[in-house]
């Protein structure tokens, strides 16, 4: 790679989030901190030749843009004229990125102090890792559901609601131990170059949801194992739950369907068509 190649490209996709990406921009950069020194301890993301950022915007009506032109003079920006969804959006990032790794971070995070210098340590470390996430918190430092899973199979997806009929959660997502995963959570996914150019871009067919976990199946296909690392910590504030945006919930099930068609056997299919009308009961996510 050129001399000049940074360790991390930092991809952030924004539809209508100003605040937020403030926070996340903030909590990346040393002009932002200085700005907004309750937000976050310092970065470890020095020196900036080090890491890239860059904001892919999806047509934001709500000043995002001005905003980081303003207070963010060194993030870049890629500006779509419409709503190109979570992949695409994303895809375009990828490819005008030139790190070694490629991190996809909510604009709805905040960087914990060590968090992505420990994540790309990670990685220097384990060269059979295409990905590796961290672990997930809420703003109050409790572990947040669904930093990572296993492949979403009839059996896999009937365990899940059967756990959550019981009032419990399949996986313990507080967990200390670092393990390898199917998939870890788009909010932060690190990925290796190398990995990306064998298993190709995210699945831009898939508008959101299961887009991560359809990456990360493909990247594992090509020969890369997907890690968790809680170690590493990160802030998600999150939005709002499928239980209360039914345009999101129709997207999680077409996106889960699609999921089935390219991966999956016309049996699993058919047991998923059977099984969907039990889980939309179970789950509350």
């Amino acid at each position: 790679m050129p001399a000049d190649t940074p360790d991390l490209s930092i991809i952030i996709v924004n539809w209508n989030t100003r605040e937020l990406l403030r926070g996340c921009l903030a909590a990346l950069t040393e002009d932002g901190r200085r700005k907004t020194d309750s937000l976050s301890p310092p970065s470890v993301l020095r020196p900036p030749s080090s890491v890239e950022i860059i904001v892919v915007d999806n047509a934001s009506a709500d000043g995002s843009v001005e905003m980081v032109q303003r207070e963010f003079p060194d993030v870049r920006l890629i500006l779509n004229e419409g709503n190109l969804g979570f992949a695409r959006a994303n895809n375009r990032g990828i490819a005008a990125s030139r790190g070694r790794y490629v991190l996809l971070l909510n604009s709805d995070t905040v960087a914990s102090p060590d968090a992505l210098e420990m994540l790309v340590t990670f990685m220097d470390a384990h060269p059979e890792a295409g990905v590796v996430g961290p672990c997930l918190r809420r703003p109050d430092g409790t572990a947040q559901p669904y930093a990572f899973g296993g492949d979403p199979t009839p059996g896999y997806l009937l365990r899940r609601a059967i756990s959550r009929l019981r009032g419990r959660y399949l996986h313990d997502w507080g967990t200390t131990a670092i393990q390898e995963v199917d998939w870890v959570s788009g909010a932060c996914l690190m990925a290796r170059r190398a990995a990306i150019a064998q298993a190709g871009p995210l699945e831009e067919a898939m508008f959101m949801y299961f887009e991560d976990n359809e990456w990360c199946l493909r990247i594992r296909n090509a020969g890369w194992k997907v890690y968790y690392d809680p170690q590493a910590a990160i802030v998600h504030i999150g939005g709002q739950s499928l239980a209360k945006n039914p345009a999101a919930r129709q997207a999680y099930y077409e996106s889960l369907r699609y999921f089935y068609r390219k991966h999956y056997a016309r049996t699993a299919q058919l047991l998923l068509a059977a099984l969907l009308p039990f889980y939309r009961r179970m789950i509350r996510a």
